[in-house]
């Protein structure tokens, strides 16, 4: 597939243009929102396209077939970022992708989107605007899956996680590396098609557990 990472200067964004790029498998964009991040993002094997989710992007989408958003906004920043970023970027990106009739569309989301409510004040506002980019995203009629990951740290990846019960309150932790090979083994495993999941460290291989969604 022709695949464009979305929030692919970020830390689980550069794991998932780095898994894509060596599974031989894909041909990978990488859209990046600093000039500097462009060498790097060669070098990891994607052709680097610099765009704004704050602005038109949509131009990111041209000659692609699948996209993943992994945008991780800040939840230590500015409430309105997690808007600008997690929120409307994301539901702009599956606007355009539906625009241009893209095949499969994956987004990393959080666990506790179900119950923001029951998250520490700090985290209300990052899942608010990942619950509001879901539905949006279920709307869409693209061809979309949610991965709903728990907190997610730089601990080597194992190859192994767990599924959670759906709409678990926050907690749960699993390894930017881990998600990032669960995004990735999304967009061509067919049980993962117009569903939404949750995952956090666990026992199981990934691709046996997808059979499990």
């Amino acid at each position: 597939m022709n695949v464009l990472v979305i929030g692919a200067g970020g830390l689980i964004g550069k794991k998932i243009v780095k898994i894509l790029a060596e599974s031989n498998q894909h041909l990978v964009r990488s859209m990046i929102c600093k000039a500097e991040q462009m060498e790097e993002m060669e070098k990891l094997g994607s052709k680097a396209i610099l765009a704004d989710l704050g602005q038109d992007f949509s131009f990111t989408m041209n000659d692609v077939n699948a996209v993943i958003f992994a945008d991780e906004p800040d939840t230590s920043a500015d409430p309105g970022n997690m808007i600008t970023i997690g929120q409307e970027g994301a539901k702009k990106a599956a606007d355009f992708a539906k625009e241009k009739e893209i095949e499969r569309f994956v987004l990393l989301s959080a666990l506790g989107t179900n119950t923001p409510g029951k998250a520490p004040p700090a985290l209300q506002p990052y899942l608010d605007a990942k619950k509001a980019a879901e539905e949006h995203l279920m709307k869409s009629k693209l061809n979309f899956t949610i991965v709903r990951s728990g907190r997610l740290t730089n601990e080597p990846g194992t190859g192994m996680i767990g599924l959670t019960t759906q709409g678990s309150p926050m907690g749960g932790a699993i390894s930017r590396e881990d998600a990032a090979r669960v995004l990735v083994e999304s967009l061509l495993a067919k049980g993962t098609e117009g569903k939404s999941f949750e995952i956090v460290s666990g026992s199981i291989p990934i691709k046996e557990a997808l059979k499990q969604v």
